[in-house]
């Protein structure tokens, strides 16, 4: 492997030789009542996906697409509907609040932003501790917990100085600006961490459990290690500790076999879809079983071989790079950052119905995150001042999108 070359948010640089894989340990704690292309150094996270789900322990959804399902049509439409806010500094997680306003975390910054989602207007919650903003790495994805409405808590995916991690923040919107985010409350530590392929996708899913898609850091080894964190999708409970009905015993590995997750979204009928960054060849969708294999580094792409989990979609990396991705009107779409496009893959099931189709090519730049805004109606975050875009005068912005 050592003769290839590896891709970076689309872009490709040399390989170096792989690190002997290490066994990342998972110190899993419970809290109290206090959670692409250029230079390198440069489920959609919303909790409510699908709304009004009764909790349940069981996984959310193993992919079992029934030959009844009606397909969603072969074409569909964008409108961009307007611009809900602009002058935003490396913008990655979104997360719809209760009341229709957005909170946006910047990469580089650190801090969380709410922005009222009718003005536009800007309030800083404030900065998040222990960020080590690093190449690809920084404070990430951002999600409410399943029970907000009661505790205010907001949990936040981000690279420390030793690892990627996963924590949770009181948020009260009643003190100053700057200074409404809590102490973090650290959930779970100890996924690996690296200059390239963090992951930093969080959700809540369908069954109140936390769903986190990491990366392989560089290591292509420990995308197969199943007692590695890295190059999964992790579920956990709320407080951190392995979901029950896991596929694994006592561990928080959903899927392995992953190269960059950076995309998690459930459909109608509560199945998990993943985004991936590929390498030099092809970009993924998957639909996600439990316990499944996603071929990396042995497969990129479909007809990987026996053992492995095919794609439900794939292209080449510099039509995606994809990042975000969001479910609505019968479809997966899905944000690309080097391809500067927005995907639209209808489905039947798990399976897609007809041929991916691209709207906004090249018109908004880099597509970091597309989260649901209700009915037919997404958000979308461009993310142009990360290092690796051109960025204008009024990036990054948020988008509301209507979809067919």
């Amino acid at each position: 492997m050592t003769g290839r070359t590896r891709r970076v948010e689309g872009t490709k640089i040399v390989r170096r030789r792989a690190v002997p894989a290490v066994l990342a340990a998972a110190l899993l704690l419970t809290a109290g009542c206090s959670s692409d292309g250029g230079d390198p150094s440069g489920a959609d996270g919303s909790p409510s996906s699908p709304t009004g789900t009764a909790a349940r322990s069981s996984p959310a959804g193993s992919p079992s697409g029934s030959p009844t399902e009606e397909a969603a049509p072969a074409k569909g439409s964008v409108k961009v509907l307007r611009t809900v806010a602009t002058g935003l500094d490396s913008p990655w997680g979104l997360a719809p609040l209760p009341g229709g306003d957005l909170l946006v975390s910047s990469r580089d910054e650190a801090t969380i932003t709410r922005v009222d989602a009718k003005t536009g207007e800007k309030t800083e919650l404030g900065e998040v501790p222990g960020v080590s903003p690093s190449g690809e790495g920084g404070l990430l994805g951002i999600a409410l917990s399943p029970d907000y409405a009661s505790d205010h808590m907001v949990y936040a995916y981000f690279t420390s100085a030793s690892d990627n991690r996963i924590v949770r923040m009181l948020y009260d919107d009643k003190k100053p600006s700057g200074e409404q985010l809590g102490a973090p409350d650290t959930v779970f530590r100890g996924i690996p961490k690296g200059v390239i392929h963090n992951g930093g996708r969080i959700a809540f899913g369908p069954d109140k459990m936390l769903y986190a898609g990491t990366g392989e850091s560089g290591d292509t080894g420990l995308s197969q290690d199943k007692k590695s964190l890295g190059g999964k999708i992790l579920r956990m409970t709320p407080d951190g500790e392995p979901a029950p009905g896991n596929p694994f015993p006592d561990s928080p590995v959903y899927s392995y076999g992953h190269r960059n997750v950076q995309g998690l979204a459930w459909d109608g009928r509560q199945r998990l879809f993943a985004s991936e960054f590929g390498q030099d060849t092809w970009d993924e969708l998957n639909a996600i079983k439990p316990g499944d294999n996603y071929g990396w580094p042995e497969a990129e792409g479909k007809g990987g071989g026996s053992g492995f989990h095919d794609p439900v979609a794939q292209w080449s990396t510099d039509e995606a790079s994809p990042s975000g991705i969001a479910y609505a009107e019968g479809s997966v779409w899905m944000a690309g950052l080097r391809g500067e496009r927005l995907w639209r893959i209808p489905l039947k099931g798990t399976e897609a119905a007809a041929e991916p189709q691209a709207f906004l090519e090249g018109e908004y730049g880099r597509l970091r995150t597309v989260a649901p805004a209700g009915g037919d109606k997404l958000w979308l975050v461009t993310s142009n001042t990360d290092g690796r875009g051109d960025a204008k005068g009024d990036d990054d912005r948020i988008l509301e999108l209507e979809v067919r």
